[in-house]
């Protein structure tokens, strides 16, 4: 399903869509073919490869050259995202680090509904907002987390371990996140506290109990499966997003043309 909108939303937008695939013996060759292909300007691996193992899934992404990691999952890119560090080269600031593609879709929406205060000043927009993020995957959870304190939020991620918080420490002169534990914190805790509530869990079977959930609440799913009741859920948050896939696609193509066009004038909010 996801390679299916890929494939579509990239023709349509005049981008070249290339399906390579490979097993899970001959994968790291085919990336690192990948790498040295001039006709390829963006690379993108569906994750999980071994379910289990997030080590040897991490290996993989390390695999991706910077110059075509468009997914923003190399370490570079994620130790600027965890460090609040917006550029690959300062202090020329002439390319932008990029940043995971699913955890920005979900910012760019939160932006779009207005829930990011334009008054205040880049890095602090979300300053006052208290959050719920139910995932804390390397590959979404703890990243979306990381950004929306980056921004300001306080932040709650949830996952089986248990709750941790997300903060900007202080008031909103700190640079980047701090994150601290919620010993015998769970969702019943945590819900209740919320303005916006975001579901991530890869699990049929997982809810997020509406019952909890704070009247005008805004609900985001960016799990693929539905973590809402969604008829139930749509009585009480003010807003309910019940999938970012398209947006997600849409931040993979401007992944792309940022890291393939690298400009002087951009400024130092994220385009």
């Amino acid at each position: 399903m996801v390679v299916t909108l890929a494939q579509g939303l990239t023709s349509i937008s005049g981008f070249t869509f290339d399906l390579r695939i490979s097993d899970k013996e001959t994968l790291e060759e085919a990336i690192m073919a990948a790498n040295e292909d001039d006709a390829v300007d963006g690379i993108i691996v569906y994750y999980p490869i071994f379910p289990g193992n997030v080590q040897h899934d991490k290996y993989i992404q390390e695999t991706v050259s910077l110059s075509k990691d468009v997914e923003g999952l190399c370490h570079k890119h994620l130790y600027n995202m965890y460090h609040n560090v917006r550029f690959l080269d300062p202090p020329a600031n002439t390319k932008k680090s990029l940043l995971p593609c699913t955890p920005l879709a979900v910012v760019k929406i939160l932006e779009y509904l207005s829930i990011y205060n334009p008054i205040l000043a880049y890095g602090n927009r979300l300053f006052g907002k208290t959050i719920c993020v139910i995932n804390r995957s390397e590959v979404n959870g703890r990243p979306l987390a990381a950004l929306l304190a980056n921004d300001g939020a306080t932040v709650y991620s949830v996952d089986l371990t248990g709750v941790q918080v997300f903060t900007r420490g202080q008031g909103i002169k700190q640079p980047r996140h701090q994150v601290h534990e919620k010993e015998g914190w769970a969702l019943e805790q945590v819900l209740p506290l919320c303005d916006v509530v975001i579901g991530g869990v890869p699990s049929e079977k997982f809810k997020v109990p509406t019952e909890l959930i704070r009247d005008g609440a805004v609900c985001i799913n960016f799990s693929s499966y539905r973590n809402f009741d969604g008829p139930a859920v749509k009585e009480k948050a003010s807003i309910y997003i019940p999938s970012v896939g398209k947006v997600t696609i849409a931040v993979l193509l401007r992944n792309l043309v940022v890291s393939c066009c690298p400009s002087p004038c951009f400024r130092q909010d994220r385009c």
